[in-house]
């Protein structure tokens, strides 16, 4: 995995030169994407900025991110960091926006909208230093079942882990010395109070997910889980194609111009 490390590090400059911008922002959740995400861009030797936005987080999961920034700051001196408490500016536009009777479809709307204040954020403050927005989506988020937020985490300039399954992502941590206590921390996107992961929301597993996105064979062969993880990943990658695409563009003909 160090050669892929290394690869990923070398794009990132090259990115960074070709653009001409100073350095990267980077979004720290206390989970496994954005450890790895942020130690690979912290080993470019550019002034990299990692940003932790709570926003009614659940202790064990700031607790994760403060500490491998606190790991990044001791390894590299080109990191530095910064934590925004976002709780109050979602609650003040909770308070500002109208209710509505389904309550479950305005949950969803509402932790949709904690991703794209983070989102906003990020973009603030590489404004500010002419920086990047690394995000840190992985394969199978990115596109096998488009499990981020629109304009929210997949809102970024450019993807350094999102040609890496989790498994890789995983595998690569272990080789940058990401800590234990975020490699066996159950992968959550961080923006339910009840810190529900991802595997309760989508209904399978990554590794589960992983064989879906990959399988061509013969469905009659299938054993029972495998017909329900099949399902679930074509449904969700069904469901979410838009966020994996390029915006559709209304093409005016020729004879109306």
């Amino acid at each position: 995995m160090q050669q892929i490390a290394d690869h990923i590090t070398g794009w990132l400059s090259d990115y960074s030169d070709t653009s001409g911008t100073r350095g990267f922002v980077v979004g720290i959740s206390g989970g496994i994407d954005s450890a790895v995400t942020s130690t690979l861009v912290a080993m470019t030797k550019r002034p990299l900025l990692a940003v932790t936005m709570p926003i009614h987080q659940s202790p064990p999961q700031l607790r994760r991110a403060r500490e491998h920034i606190e790991w990044l700051e001791r390894r590299y001196d080109n990191v530095s960091s910064v934590e925004v408490e976002l709780a109050s500016v979602l609650d003040a536009l909770i308070t500002a926006l109208p209710d509505t009777q389904d309550g479950a479809q305005r949950e969803l709307s509402l932790a949709n909208t904690r991703a794209r204040l983070r989102m906003t954020t990020l973009y603030y403050f590489a404004a500010l230093s002419k920086d990047l927005v690394v995000g840190t989506g992985n394969k199978v988020e990115d596109f096998g079942v488009g499990f981020f937020t629109k304009y929210g985490d997949g809102g970024v300039d450019l993807g350094p882990i999102a040609d890496l399954t989790k498994s890789e992502v995983y595998a690569l941590g272990e080789t940058l010395g990401v800590s234990d206590d975020i490699l066996k921390a159950a992968p959550t996107d961080g923006l339910w109070g009840d810190g529900r992961t991802d595997e309760d929301q989508i209904g399978a597993s990554y590794p589960e997910l992983e064989w879906a996105m990959d399988f061509t064979g013969d469905e009659t062969t299938l054993d029972a889980r495998q017909q329900v993880v099949l399902a679930i990943y074509r449904s969700h990658h069904g469901a979410n194609r838009h966020k994996m695409v390029p915006i559709p563009v209304c093409k005016i003909p020729a004879s109306l111009r």
